[in-house]
């Protein structure tokens, strides 16, 4: 059982996955990055028969499959919307520190807190559209205008906030504000 969940929240290419990888390089053997989207993307790939670190990755591969994903998985989510951040902690290994890296819904956080109440922190990092652009990112109707992308825009109840733009908080200030949080256990 983990001590603590970080749980991380934010647009495509606003950044999560580099900064929690970064935060994986400093906390080594104490945590574990979970990711929501994992099994979805496992099912995905052997259902299509799939590349699935492709899938995982944050490459063009993934690009091409997302909208038929995202579809499936809204569907799987009608009917139970905890299965996948269930199935994500079943695999997870024994670490004082998970890190959830892709949280997108409203459901996902309400799952968390009511698994794990008292361990949950909430980040949620932002860009601005010109950084996002920067790094890759292209407006796709279907993709960036639904739930996996919108849900929590209107969310207010986060731990921390983190301005991973252009004009934002330094990969050192970010990681010093999440390492913060996390003080009682590292």
């Amino acid at each position: 059982m983990p001590q603590v969940i970080l749980l991380f929240s934010g647009k495509r290419k606003s950044g999560k996955d580099f900064l929690t990888d970064h935060l994986q390089n400093i906390l080594l053997d104490k945590c574990e990055i979970i990711k929501i989207s994992k099994p979805i993307k496992s099912h995905w790939a052997k259902e299509k028969g799939l590349n699935l670190d492709e899938l995982l990755s944050d490459g063009k591969y993934k690009e091409q499959y997302r909208l038929d994903m995202i579809q499936w998985s809204e569907e799987m989510r009608f009917k139970d919307y905890g299965c996948f951040c269930r199935s994500a902690c079943q695999c997870a290994l024994d670490k004082p520190v998970w890190i959830v890296s892709d949280v997108r819904r409203k459901t996902d956080i309400q799952w968390f807190e009511e698994n794990y109440s008292e361990i949950v922190r909430k980040i949620r990092i932002t860009a601005d559209d010109n950084t996002r652009k920067a790094r890759g990112y292209n407006f796709q109707c279907g993709v960036d205008d639904v739930a996996s992308e919108c849900d929590l825009d209107d969310y207010k109840d986060w731990d921390l906030v983190i301005n991973n733009g252009d004009n934002g908080q330094s990969l050192e200030d970010q990681i010093s504000s999440v390492l913060k949080l996390i003080k009682h256990v590292v």
